[in-house]
């Protein structure tokens, strides 16, 4: 096992020298004098914080949509993963399982960014085309973690309930679903952690939130106001990741 891992940490490295070389890259420049000299210049252009009541409390405004952003996208994909993921795991006939996945993986293929620059161009600017960015892609992935964790069910208990005579859907509700519930409770919620960071990036193309007051402020150099809004998002994303893990001990335990 030691030589496999010998030859695989070999091929690694040449891998990655063959990487940079191909690349171009010159490492060394991010070093220099003069690069240092700019960077050090730029980080201190963003200090003090703007704190003036005006511009905290638009803060506090792209604060709230951006958490709403993220909540809805996330609660809709939740709903419409679980709903596909059924199909997606046999559950209702092959063909209607490979029609689920293809949909699916194409849902999760396509980058938030791309789905907000779409539902941008269809819904116009705001929190509309973020929330429907970020559902869209969720959605895919949600769906086929879901699957995947349906697949993995014993279907034992929802059988002898179908024998017994119990309506198909009360047999997943009764012998399927309590079993992938903390599951899917702990996806969700991992999703949304991450979608908290990711509608703060939708913001620069015009999905709303804080990433879009991030990107104006950056586009009129106003590093100041911008250090604010960096701010804010670090302080929702520390909030949402505490609050999400909460949750996360309380249901799946």
């Amino acid at each position: 096992m030691r030589p496999l891992s010998t030859l695989l940490s070999i091929v690694f490295l040449a891998l990655a020298a063959l990487s940079v070389q191909y690349l171009s890259l010159d490492l060394m420049r991010f070093f220099a004098p003069d690069s240092l000299k700019q960077m050090l210049a730029y980080i201190v252009s963003f200090f003090p914080p703007d704190l003036s009541s005006e511009y905290l409390s638009r803060i506090a405004q792209g604060t709230v949509e951006t958490l709403a952003i993220s909540d809805i996208g996330n609660g809709l994909a939740a709903i419409f993963g679980l709903l596909l993921a059924l199909p997606a795991a046999g559950r209702l006939g092959p063909v209607l399982r490979a029609i689920a996945r293809f949909f699916l993986n194409f849902l999760r293929s396509v980058p938030e960014l791309v789905w907000a620059a779409i539902m941008v161009l269809a819904a116009g600017l705001g929190p509309l085309a973020g929330t429907l960015a970020l559902a869209a892609h969720t959605t895919g992935v949600l769906g086929r973690l879901f699957g995947e964790t349906l697949e993995n069910t014993p279907p034992e208990p929802a059988l002898a309930l179908l024998h017994s005579g119990s309506p198909r859907m009360a047999a997943f509700m009764y012998g399927t679903f309590p079993g992938i519930f903390p599951q899917l409770i702990a996806y969700t919620l991992y999703r949304w952690e991450n979608n908290i960071r990711m509608a703060t990036i939708l913001g620069f193309v015009g999905a709303g939130g804080l990433g879009q007051m991030l990107y104006f402020s950056l586009s009129l150099f106003q590093q100041q106001q911008a250090f604010t809004v960096i701010l804010a998002m670090l302080f929702l994303v520390a909030i949402v990741d505490a609050i999400s893990a909460w949750l996360r001990g309380r249901y799946i335990e």
